[in-house]
């Protein structure tokens, strides 16, 4: 595995923080280098978040992305002000819930994922960051959907009954 350096950019309450603590957490259950760096301003919803995450099989040098080979963006905002740095043959996935424009670079792999709306599918709206965890996993390949589903598990083992419907969550977006 060479080294994955990942951007996830929303609003405060999108769960950005959180989507890029399960790619964490998933790495180091998988005992590769990781790591997980976040960023927010100083409202707790609504304001802007992102958090940077590198994962590696050797020692990650500094958490600081200039160039990402992904960005997860989940709103327009967070699209506008990343989507130039992503490396020639990188991914964006764009939350076309909220974000209407297309991605004009051609020299990278644009995925739309209707995240809001298949996360009320999946049965809880508050798992949109989970639909889209489950398309980056399917389009990256970083890990095996089974280490994202025993990830969910783990992450959530003190509140067993959300496992589910965020599993659930998680196999839709794996599933487009």
């Amino acid at each position: 595995m060479s080294m994955e350096k990942i951007i996830i950019a929303g609003f405060g309450g999108q769960g950005v923080l959180s989507l890029g603590q399960f790619i964490a957490y998933a790495a180091l259950y998988e005992n590769k280098a990781v790591t997980w760096l976040p960023s927010y301003g100083p409202e707790m919803r609504g304001g802007t978040a992102n958090c940077s995450v590198v994962v590696d099989d050797t020692e990650v040098a500094s958490p600081i992305i200039a160039v990402p080979d992904t960005l997860i963006a989940m709103n327009k905002p967070s699209l506008d002000k990343f989507k130039n740095k992503v490396r020639p043959g990188g991914l964006i996935i764009v939350n076309s819930s909220l974000i209407s424009d297309k991605v004009e670079r051609t020299d990278v792999t644009t995925i739309y994922v209707p995240a809001n709306e298949l996360a009320h599918e999946a049965g809880n709206d508050k798992t949109a960051n989970i639909v889209v965890l489950g398309a980056y996993m399917k389009y990256s390949n970083l890990f095996p959907r089974e280490v994202m589903l025993s990830t969910i598990e783990k992450v959530f083992h003190a509140k067993p009954k959300v496992i589910p419907v965020n599993q659930k969550a998680f196999d839709i977006g794996y599933g487009l």
